[in-house]
């Protein structure tokens, strides 16, 4: 099972403050099932560089690293697989920024991308389906559930882009967004789910239980399928299929 978004890596974001929290993370993903962890720090341009960010990542990754070393899941089992990549917040010519690749998935073309959480307008959306068309980058859009109140006719253009979209644990677990979750599951609108988390409280590692939801709602075929699926595609738009 893979965690397509995640703020686990210490002291880099809004997420972990400190490797024994990453550590206590990371053990809920073992003893949830989950064998791999995408790592997407956030980015934003206006405070960064992908150079800089970079390096922060590698320090902080490394310095977990030292620590995994040192001790096991509490499950006895191992570690999950830990993919770097990062969350890129949406700003106006993202489409022409020069190191938009360094900022993608480890080894892949998919860029997770945060749209505007303000009123979007078809420019936005313009530029997202330029990202695809012209960088040769698959746009993920993350936590698509967070922008449904968006002007009807914009979901709609934005939903009808060729593009991958995640959704956020927390869509399938709550009880007034449950239903609408699954059904966008089933008609194949979302492709990737994550955690999205940032600690062990307010925004938990809960990825699990939201997949014993839809494998109670779609059954455990279809969890599997989706699962398989979304392993495909990250070896699809690996760095070798361009």
């Amino acid at each position: 099972m893979i965690d397509f978004h995640s703020h686990f890596l210490p002291g880099i974001d809004d997420g972990s403050d400190s490797i024994s929290l990453s550590l206590t993370m990371l053990d809920a993903w073992c003893n949830q099932g989950i064998d791999t962890v995408c790592a997407t720090p956030h980015f934003y341009a206006e405070r960064n560089n992908p150079e800089r960010f970079i390096r922060r990542r590698e320090e902080a990754y490394n310095a977990l690293r030292e620590y995994m070393a040192r001790y096991t899941p509490s499950n006895g089992g191992q570690w999950p697989d830990i993919r770097l990549g990062s969350e890129v917040h949406f700003f106006d010519g993202i489409s022409r920024f020069e190191g938009l690749h360094e900022l993608c998935l480890e080894g892949t073309n998919l860029l997770l991308l945060e749209m505007p959480f303000r009123t979007w307008t078809s420019r936005m959306i313009d530029e997202v389906s330029v990202i695809y068309s012209t960088t040769g980058l698959m746009p993920v859009a993350a936590h698509i559930e967070r922008y449904l109140d968006q002007p009807r006719k914009l979901v709609k253009e934005f939903l009808d882009l060729d593009i991958f979209f995640q959704s956020n644990a927390e869509f399938f677990l709550e009880s007034g967004t449950s239903r609408k979750a699954i059904k966008m599951l089933k008609k194949g609108v979302i492709t990737f789910w994550g955690s999205d988390a940032h600690n062990m409280d307010r925004r938990p590692v809960n990825l699990g239980p939201a997949l014993r939801v839809i494998s109670k709602s779609l059954g455990e075929d279809f969890v599997g399928k989706l699962t398989n699926r979304q392993y495909d595609i990250i070896e699809q738009f690996s760095n070798d299929f361009f």
